[in-house]
């Protein structure tokens, strides 16, 4: 066992004497020692729920003959720390839960581990750390969230953003804002649309890092629970057939992985992850590879924002393996990989149903035949941006307008709420990137006003920072190089024509390459943001959106 080198021998009494003082027993210190890494705290509506997990996996382990041994993961609540300060210190968490993760597991010499994630971040953290780690590993999330009901009909975050967007357009009351305040997030859980949390908590399954489930079981659900213990009891298994996060999180795992985010119509923010597990496991993840598989791959589902449908609906038309098993049809998945079951993909997936066509399109009638997002290049953005192609209106596939530029999300948001953004704009907004924000900023903010506002058919969003999953509309992110490396979005002048096309995947700046290097040479680097503190260790290391907004020691590659 690897935890003998904590507990066995003479050299290890101190160690012993240590687990004395913990209260544990000799009979627990000859079983292997299990770390339960618990997300749980009192902020996060996604986590509040994960002391309970915590017990259920607990007990499967040790129902399976392992010692648990529960230890904490920090998570940011992205709907709290949107549009301020705090939304900076979102994604930098991803690196720093992967970070401690790895510390606490190897220092304390865990022989496995079962992670217990739920919100955006924090599951790629610790899938990063998974893969890093490699010992027998097993995820099971806190759940989604039930959708609200306002007026009869399903809500979710997404439409309480939108609301301060229409209540600023005159078009709802303060009253009405206050419903919906009161109503669209119900229940505990990571919220309930296919947003970034439980994009990454299906796609966790997909990756074959998580049981059955794992993605849409609801928070609220005693079925969770039982999913829980059955978390436990498997990585008990894993340890004993010596099955690691690295025989599971391949590349075949990965390419998997991205398929089904087009099927699912997953959020942009998977490209910003599934790159960083990529290169964990030593995977090159070029974001061009999302045209490649999105051309073979049909869009099954429509889930808010996209369309309105919520997580507990796709929990019972079948879930993740039906949505999987409905795409192999085409023989699109690698079926051999293998998963924490203890079976290969081909095995789990076999005769799951899909219970509602409706929830979850057959392949030969899908919502497009193409994927749920594309990657566009063109002179504005070399070496690419990221859209949520299935939740584009039609009218706004092809767009061309005078971009609207703006050096922060505050300016945009002041502009598009004052009524100065007006049809066919483009609004620009740069040095929100991963080392110019520092920290790469979701705009939900700007993207629910420019909906609220009764724009959403006709104004397209062009940044280097990111969006959440919860964002709709002609929104274009991770425009890479970013503005704080002298990448063209930082040369853009109000008024440039701005070529949007989404079907062709380009993105251009109308103007010539002579006036574009005129412009490059021109630029000037700014003083950076933040000089001290954790944000500025974190610019000084992290690479470009397209990259996954990995984090590189300077001068290494």
């Amino acid at each position: 066992m690897k935890s003998d080198a904590v507990k066995t021998g003479m050299q290890q009494a101190p160690h012993r004497s240590l687990f004395n003082a913990l209260g544990m027993t000799k009979e627990e210190l000859e079983r292997p020692l299990v770390g339960i890494v618990s997300s749980y705290n009192e902020i996060v509506p996604g986590h509040m729920n994960i002391d309970k997990i915590v017990q259920a996996v607990k007990m499967g382990v040790a129902m399976a003959g392992g010692t648990p041994i529960m230890f904490p993961a920090i998570a940011v609540c992205d709907g709290i720390a949107m549009g301020h300060v705090g939304m900076k210190y979102s994604l930098v968490t991803r690196d720093l839960i992967a970070d401690s993760t790895e510390c606490m597991a190897t220092a304390h010499q865990f022989d496995a581990l079962v992670m217990i994630p739920n919100c955006d971040k924090n599951v790629p953290g610790l899938l990063m750390a998974a893969a890093r780690l490699n010992v027998p590993t097993v995820f099971v999330s806190g759940g989604p969230m039930l959708a609200g009901h306002v007026h009869g009909q399903k809500r979710s975050l997404s439409s309480m953003f939108e609301a301060v967007g229409s209540y600023a357009a005159g078009t709802m009351t303060e009253a009405d804002v206050e419903e919906f305040e009161n109503k669209v997030c119900p229940t505990c859980g990571s919220c309930s649309g296919m947003y970034t949390a439980n994009s990454m908590n299906c796609l966790t399954e997909v990756l074959g890092m998580g049981l059955p489930g794992n993605g849409t079981i609801p928070a609220v659900y005693s079925e969770r629970l039982k999913l829980a213990k059955h978390a436990g009891m498997a990585v008990m298994e894993m340890y004993r057939k010596n099955i690691r996060p690295r025989d599971i999180m391949t590349k075949d795992a990965i390419l998997n992985a991205l398929t089904i985010d087009m099927a699912l119509g997953c959020s942009t923010n998977s490209m910003l992850h599934l790159p960083a597990i990529a290169h964990e496991i030593g995977f090159d993840f070029d974001i061009a590879f999302a045209n490649e598989i999105s051309a073979k791959t049909p869009n099954l589902c429509h889930l808010a924002p996209a369309g309105p449908t919520y997580m507990e609906d796709l929990n019972e038309a079948g879930g993740v393996y039906a949505v999987m098993n409905e795409v192999n049809k085409l023989g699109l998945l690698h079926t051999d990989c293998m998963t924490v079951t203890g079976k290969t993909v081909g095995e789990n997936i076999a005769n799951c149903v899909n219970r509602n066509p409706e929830v979850i399109r057959p392949v030969e009638h899908p919502y497009s035949k193409t994927g749920g997002l594309a990657v566009l290049k063109g002179n504005l953005a070399p070496d690419g941006s990221v859209v949520k192609r299935s939740a584009v209106v039609p009218e706004m596939m092809k767009h061309s307008g005078p971009a609207r530029v703006f050096e922060c999300e505050e300016d945009a948001i002041e502009a598009i709420k004052g009524g100065k953004i007006v049809e066919g704009d483009v609004v620009v907004i740069r040095y929100e990137g991963p080392k110019g924000g520092p920290g790469m900023r979701e705009m939900l903010n700007p993207t629910s006003a420019i909906a609220g506002m009764g724009l959403g058919s006709s104004v397209a969003l062009i940044t280097d920072g990111r969006f959440s999953g919860a964002s709709r509309g002609a929104s274009i992110g991770h425009v890479s190089p970013e503005a704080a490396v002298g990448g063209p979005i930082a040369l853009v002048e109000e008024g440039d024509i701005i070529d949007i096309d989404i079907n062709q995947l380009s993105l251009n700046l109308r103007i010539s390459d002579e006036e574009m290097k005129k412009r490059k040479e021109n630029w000037r680097p700014r003083e950076p943001k933040v000089t001290t503190g954790y944000l500025a260790r974190y610019a000084a290391m992290v690479t470009s959106g397209n990259r996954g907004a990995i984090l590189e020691i300077p001068g290494n590659k």
